[in-house]
């Protein structure tokens, strides 16, 4: 990249054009861009076995057959056991940005990191 200095600015060591501004951030932004996306595209893998813990808050609900919750209004709780992991990942995520509007399970989701819902979803996929 050449770098070109801005003739109207007063001469220091530092003084760069505007145009060379604009491009250095055009290639920090897709730096950064390429960063985001090499930490999203590796694929977090869940592991059924260290999500004990972490389905304790499912449980009260999603664990009770025929189980309706009154918040925020009447509906049946749908069992997830057996649902498959990545229906549930994609469940969880969407909650969790607010693509999904139940108050209740986004305020759940927020809480999850992207290795804890992988790891519930892996557990819940192997429950019938």
């Amino acid at each position: 990249m050449e770098f070109d200095y801005d003739d109207d600015a007063p001469m220091t060591s530092h003084s760069l054009s505007t145009a060379t501004m604009k491009k250095l951030l055009a290639l920090l932004a897709l730096a950064l861009a390429g960063l985001a996306g090499a930490a999203t595209a590796a694929d977090v893998v869940g592991n059924p076995k260290t999500a004990g813990s972490k389905v304790s808050m499912c449980i009260g609900c999603h664990g009770i057959p025929g189980y309706k919750a009154s918040f925020p209004e009447v509906y049946s709780v749908p069992m997830i056991g057996g649902q498959t992991a990545k229906y549930l990942e994609n469940a969880l995520q969407a909650y969790k940005k607010g693509d999904r509007s139940h108050p209740t399970m986004r305020g759940i989701a927020m809480t999850m990191s992207d290795q804890d819902i992988a790891d519930v979803a892996a557990y819940y996929a192997l429950k019938k």
